[in-house]
């Protein structure tokens, strides 16, 4: 078995002896490169005394008899001989040094271009590829700048924005935001007054008594009796109305008596201005407008 072993790693040896060179000879040679026949018949007889050893490996293999495998267990003992060949692969890459594969300089020298020519067109490609790349990269970075750039000025239009709004936030004070609402409120109040002002000097020109009505007009010479009753005017009905429904809205109904004047009552119903209790025809109430 040792023999046997011995034998295949001399026959791995030549292999690996003769591949690891192959690839390094040039695959055609240069027109314009001068190589004596000589240079040229000294690697033919390299080659063949390579490739005679590897016969001669390969014949002492044959006639050796392989070790039968075990019935048990036949997938470890396969595993163990790959461990023992790997690590006898192992043990030569450890021992081997740097060979030439010849000593002829003729030869040494075309190698010698063909590996440069090779070098050079792998390093045009990698430099093709790597200012391809690059090309790329920038228009990605341009890209992104642009991006930044609005990003940039988003934020700043923000932060502008929110330095004014607490400069605004700290000139609003509590003092000023009373002071305000107070004179909004005399505002108004000034305003409503205006309004009642206008409407009762409005209501006065227009909805008299009957009794004034009756006294101003100059066509009637005849003048009705007093009315046993004083009367209010259309003004103090309808300020009435406002007043209950304003104190009390959960019961807005006025009771209607002898001193309400009926025909002010039936315009003010018929306009929509109030309404009747659904219940008691003599209870009145204003319209919900502000609802």
């Amino acid at each position: 078995m040792d023999k046997q072993d011995k034998l295949l790693e001399e026959a791995e040896h030549l292999a690996k002896h003769m591949s690891a060179y192959q690839h390094d000879l040039p695959p055609d040679i240069s027109p314009n490169t001068q190589i004596s026949e000589d240079a040229k018949e000294e690697l033919v007889q390299q080659c063949e005394e390579i490739w005679q050893e590897m016969q001669e490996c390969q014949s002492r293999l044959a006639v050796q008899s392989t070790e039968p495998l075990p019935e048990s267990d036949i997938q470890l003992h396969l595993l163990m001989l790959q461990v023992r060949a790997l690590n006898a692969e192992y043990e030569q890459w450890q021992k081997r040094s740097p060979e030439i594969i010849s000593k002829n300089q003729e030869v040494l020298l075309a190698v010698g271009k063909e590996e440069l020519k090779k070098t050079d067109r792998e390093l045009e490609m990698m430099l093709s590829s790597v200012q391809a790349k690059n090309k790329e990269l920038k228009k990605d970075l341009e890209e992104e700048q642009y991006w930044l750039d609005g990003q940039q000025q988003l934020v700043d239009a923000l932060t502008a924005r929110l330095e004014e709004l607490r400069s605004q936030a700290t000139g609003f004070s509590e003092n000023s935001v009373f002071q305000d609402l107070a004179s909004k409120l005399v505002k108004v109040r000034a305003y409503k007054e205006e309004l009642l002002t206008a409407l009762g000097a409005f209501l006065e020109d227009h909805f008299p008594l009957p009794e004034q009505h009756e006294l101003s007009s100059k066509k009637k010479k005849v003048l009705s009796p007093e009315p046993s009753v004083e009367l209010i005017t259309l003004h103090e009905i309808l300020e009435i109305l406002i007043n209950k429904m304003m104190s009390t809205p959960h019961d807005p109904y006025v009771v209607i008596d002898k001193h309400y004047w009926p025909p002010y009552i039936e315009m003010i119903l018929r306009y929509g201005i109030a309404l009747r209790h659904p219940e008691d025809p003599n209870r009145l109430r204003l319209e919900a407008f502000h609802q």
